[in-house]
């Protein structure tokens, strides 16, 4: 038998369908999203402008025709921003018209309520093919966001407006508005005015609180980094964004910079305790940090206590505890006095103090081993009233606390931790002062 004959003699597999590799057809599907768009738009042609409702449904009746799965960078592109978009951020050239559904078509001015109605029908789309998501936030938006400096102001808006509305009803995540830290964004202050609509959009149906989370679970920690590098400054950001007509952005910034700066304050008392440095240094220390990055008295009074207590070893037995904590804070028969020389300076206001001595409360209620010293660290012992020996008495005859700022903290200023039995222990002290108070108006 011939070669010839023994090749052509070989059995072969009839109807089987050889399945190619995923890598060529992913290959191949890079040249196929025209085939892809002209095809949506034969459903979508027919639909009446303004007919979100028809648009839902042919959208979700052309997935299960298409393949969206594949072509979902295509789908949102033509849903976006009205066209297939090539690298570098152009729309590729071959002449197709203007998507017959896309955010572009919205009217302007440019209206929320109005973006609102194309984000229902993503909304709609998604919920039908649940895979689309995972594309849209991870692909999609960041790689449009990129490029958003291409588009008109107008178009701009429409986007903008568009991701905020996505993020604000959990269909992004905001991990896509890392895309807009990009140099060539910030630099032209077209960032910050995208996130400033972004956050206005998402605002209009959300808390301040709930945005916050949004940012964190998307890994945004810094606002700054979308201002051009020499505006990079806190006071820069609040006031942008009091302008914009966002204070509570501002004021949510505000806080959250204030609560890295309390940090880092305790840290430094502590550890400036703990090496016994004097207590003027201690003072210029604090004031040379109030200078950089100033706290609210209210709040530099409550770090500072803080800060000193954190240095305390409360390693003694519980028969001693109550002496330590007035030996630290600084009774005045102990030869060395502590810490109360440190808050008087910082301790002017009425409210200051007020904040001071509920700080103190709040402290001696979640530390219960210096529970009964409350009083005593308010105004120091003496002869003349020797039952209250407790923190408050300290902090009144260190001039830290005025009696004023004891009646009125007495009357309507305590905070309801423990609010009965700080009441209680203090109630011979307080009746003591106004005694004191009215023998003083009489002369």
């Amino acid at each position: 038998m011939s070669q010839q004959s023994a090749a052509s003699s070989k059995p072969s597999l009839q109807g089987v369908r050889i399945k190619a590799r995923k890598g060529a057809v992913k290959a191949q599907a890079k040249h196929e999203p025209t085939v892809f768009r002209d095809q949506l738009y034969k459903h979508l042609e027919t639909v009446p402008e303004g007919d979100f409702d028809s648009f839902a449904t042919k959208l979700i009746q052309a997935g299960a025709q298409l393949e969206f799965l594949k072509y979902a960078d295509g789908l949102f592109e033509l849903i976006l921003v009205g066209g297939l978009i090539q690298p570098g951020g152009s729309y590729v050239d071959d002449g197709a018209p203007v998507s017959p559904f896309t955010i572009f078509n919205a009217k302007e001015p440019v209206q929320v309520d109005e973006i609102k109605k194309y984000i229902e029908v993503l909304n709609k789309l998604i919920r039908r093919y649940k895979y689309l998501q995972k594309p849209l936030e991870e692909l999609a938006l960041p790689g449009l966001l990129q490029y958003i400096n291409r588009w008109s102001p107008a178009q701009r808006d429409k986007l903008s407006i568009a991701v905020g509305l996505l993020i604000s009803q959990g269909l992004a995540n905001a991990s896509c508005l890392t895309s807009l830290t990009k140099d060539h964004l910030v630099k032209n202050d077209v960032s910050i005015s995208v996130i400033t609509h972004i956050f206005r959009a998402y605002l209009l149906d959300q808390t301040m609180e709930h945005l916050s989370a949004s940012l964190k679970r998307g890994g945004i920690k810094d606002l700054v980094a979308f201002f051009p590098p020499n505006r990079r400054e806190g006071k820069i950001l609040e006031e942008h964004f009091k302008k914009e007509g966002l204070p509570q952005v501002a004021e949510w910034w505000s806080k959250k910079q204030y609560a890295g700066v309390k940090t880092e304050l305790v840290k430094d008392l502590t550890e400036m305790c703990e090496r016994e440095d004097s207590t003027d240094q201690i003072i210029a220390a604090i004031n040379s940090r109030q200078e950089e990055t100033p706290l609210p008295e209210v709040e530099l009074v409550a770090c500072i206590w803080q800060g000193l207590m954190a240095s305390v070893d409360w390693s003694a037995r519980p028969d001693q505890i109550e002496g330590l904590a007035l030996r630290e804070v600084g009774a005045s028969t102990v030869p060395r006095t502590k810490y109360a020389p440190i808050l008087e300076p910082f301790c002017d206001g009425a409210k200051t103090q007020v904040s001071l001595i509920n700080v103190v409360q709040v402290y001696c209620y979640e530390d219960t081993r210096v529970i009964k010293a409350f009083p005593q660290i308010l105004k120091m012992s003496d002869d003349t009233y020797p039952i209250l020996t407790d923190i408050l008495q300290v902090l009144y005859n260190k001039d830290c606390i005025s009696d004023q700022a004891i009646i009125y903290w007495y009357q309507k200023g305590s905070k309801p931790q423990g609010r009965q039995h700080f009441l209680k222990s203090t109630e011979a002290l307080v009746k003591f002062l106004q005694e004191q108070e009215s023998e003083s108006d009489d002369e």
